[in-house]
């Protein structure tokens, strides 16, 4: 089990970046419960939008918006845990999620790769796949593999279930999964369980994360809703990550995007919760600004930095672990 330093301890000194004060905070989290109250979310699923009805948010099946109680979010942020884990094939590569503990990853998801004998650019393969998580395993500094790159020589339907099995062959490391449907996570579940040595052994470690984004404003797609579902229902280990996208899909200011991307999240946690209360979930942040003349998101730019420590700032406020863009 690794447990990587703590960044910005009092203690130690450390590296700390707080974008807002604690009065600041409670106006996003309050403004956040107003959207989530007075203007809900876009629920695409039929079976999503039975579970948000059941728990007691007030659901239009006509237009498919819920409108989610402020008692329910707070219940929802209460019962998620604020400790979870990675764990890899390799129990020794296992990570703890917890307040503080910094890790690192490589991102997602390439869809063009520099040949790396050749210098061709062209779309990525499953050999890739192998050969991305081989490097990630091998350099240390980095904790977990993400999907690195999308391959095109397998058929689209089992994509990522050839993903998770090319990158769980060649790294120990934990091993993070692009599923876009309630079908993925089963099967991908089944294999897992299977590595893990059967049924007992994935309860112990489940050796498979998700992760979704919704898509701003405020909607919830059937992809989205059908992996939060079920990964609540396995007790995986699941992002919930906003890419709102400011001056955009977004308010142009930083608190008004927030508020957005902070009721999105909030959103996916609820849902999670009322599935499975006390399931694990991770607060996930690629928010960043647009680039207002060639509308393409600024990534790698200031804003992204101040997003991305604005929403780790806001998830340990809530006591969850965090997941966000870095530069």
């Amino acid at each position: 089990m690794k447990r990587n330093l703590h960044a910005g301890r009092p203690s130690s000194g450390g590296l700390s970046l707080n974008v807002f004060t604690e009065a600041e905070l409670q106006d996003i989290h309050l403004g956040s419960l107003e959207v989530l109250e007075r203007t809900g979310m876009w629920i695409e699923a039929d079976d999503a939008l039975d579970i948000f009805s059941d728990g007691g948010c007030v659901v239009d099946r006509e237009t498919r918006m819920v409108r989610i109680p402020p008692h329910l979010v707070e219940d929802a942020i209460r019962s998620a845990p604020p400790k979870s884990f990675l764990n890899g094939r390799d129990p020794d590569q296992d990570i703890v999620l917890e307040a503080g503990r910094v890790y690192v990853s490589n991102f997602d998801e390439g869809i063009m790769i520099v040949d790396p004998r050749t210098g061709e650019y062209r779309h990525p393969v499953l050999r890739d796949v192998h050969e991305a998580a081989r490097l990630v395993d091998a350099l240390s500094d980095i904790d977990t593999y993400e999907s690195a790159v999308h391959p095109g020589d397998v058929p689209e339907e089992t994509a990522s279930l050839h993903k998770w099995w090319a990158a769980t062959l060649n790294t120990g490391k934990p091993v993070g999964t692009e599923a876009t449907s309630a079908y993925d996570c089963r099967k991908l579940i089944e294999m897992a369980t299977v590595v893990a040595g059967g049924e007992d052994g994935f309860r112990r470690r489940p050796l498979i994360g998700f992760g979704v984004c919704p898509v701003s404003p405020l909607k919830l797609p059937r992809d989205a809703s059908e992996v939060i579902i079920e990964s609540a229902r396995a007790w995986c280990p699941d992002t919930i990550l906003s890419m709102a996208m400011s001056g955009g899909s977004s308010p142009v200011t930083l608190a008004g995007t927030l508020v957005l991307h902070n009721a999105e999240v909030l959103g996916g946690i609820v849902l999670a919760q009322l599935v499975e209360r006390g399931c694990p979930v991770t607060y996930g942040s690629s928010t960043t600004a647009m680039d207002l003349k060639l509308a393409a998101a600024c990534v790698g730019s200031p804003e992204l930095a101040l997003f991305s420590a604005a929403c780790a700032q806001i998830a340990r406020h809530y006591l969850l672990p965090s997941f966000v863009a870095g530069l």
